[in-house]
């Protein structure tokens, strides 16, 4: 009976020895997708496109590496954190493709779930906005319609999944914050393009005025 009870002591620690190594390894390389996609996003901002695909692809290696490593563990693969490393991935993803001009990726082409795809595809509105603003300071208003336009789309579709926050994990609450950032967007690049028509109207008149006609 003692030995008996023994070896399964020994099985059931070496379960539980898997399960937290599998742990461990994977919280450290949720960190380095996080980092590398971060990193990714402002080379996009910088228009440091290669390099930015070039992270996002690491990225998308270690979160491969780290699904891999769950795949026998799934209590601690829905424990929460690959989720957010998940969304991260999908955020960059997201976002190079939209200011280079391509066509979104779905979750499937992602290879994330729907609530992480989700989720990166809300906080993408922020890196939208961060951009028009950009576009903005550089005398650029009129280009930042096209984002103005994609974040638009981008809230439109997270208002059609109305379901518990239990289900969405916190999707309300991104639709609310993308809504509030379209707003102020709207408002901040309607602002400036008026701005830089009145500015191209006045060097107009000012050009008619000083010109031959007038003296």
């Amino acid at each position: 009976m003692i030995s008996s009870l023994d070896d399964l002591a020994e099985d059931i620690s070496r379960y539980f020895e898997a399960k937290d190594q599998a742990r461990e390894e994977a919280l450290q390389l949720t960190r380095v997708v996080i980092r590398r996609c971060g990193a990714a996003i402002r080379s996009v901002h910088r228009g440091e496109f290669d390099r930015a695909q070039e992270l996002t692809e690491k990225a998308g290696e270690v979160l491969a590496r780290i699904q891999d490593l769950l795949k026998d563990h799934p209590d601690v693969r829905y424990a929460g954190f690959v989720d957010g490393a998940e969304q991260e991935y999908a955020e960059a993803r997201i976002v190079y493709s939209i200011i280079t001009g391509q066509s979104t990726p779905t979750p499937e082409e992602i290879g994330v779930e729907m609530t992480g795809y989700l989720g990166g595809l809300g906080d993408t509105t922020g890196e939208l906005r961060r951009h028009v603003l950009d576009l903005i300071r550089q005398g650029r208003p009129e280009e930042g319609e096209v984002y103005l336009e994609a974040m638009e789309e981008i809230y439109h579709l997270l208002m059609l999944f109305d379901y518990p926050d239990a289900i969405t994990k916190g999707l309300r609450r991104k639709g609310d914050m993308a809504r509030s950032l379209l707003e102020r967007t709207r408002g901040d690049l309607t602002n400036a393009i008026g701005q830089k028509k009145l500015e191209v109207q006045l060097k107009e008149l000012e050009g008619k005025l000083g010109g031959p006609e007038s003296r």
